[in-house]
């Protein structure tokens, strides 16, 4: 659990980084985010999240 608490927490640094150190540029791109369908957005995760477990798998094997 401590691990995970940790992982979590890189993550969290990691999604704020752009909105402190470019916030002026994240506001059009969040604009663009809200005319994007769901189903896009959906596919995206998606992906995102295929991505995060094969790299949690290729990490863990090393």
């Amino acid at each position: 659990m401590p691990f995970f608490i940790t992982v979590l927490g890189m993550v969290l640094i990691l999604e704020g980084v752009p909105y402190f150190a470019f916030p002026e540029k994240i506001k059009p791109w969040l604009h663009k985010l809200m005319e994007t369908s769901d189903q896009k957005l959906r596919g995206l995760g998606l992906g995102l999240m295929l991505t995060g477990l094969l790299l949690v798998y290729i990490g863990r094997q090393v």
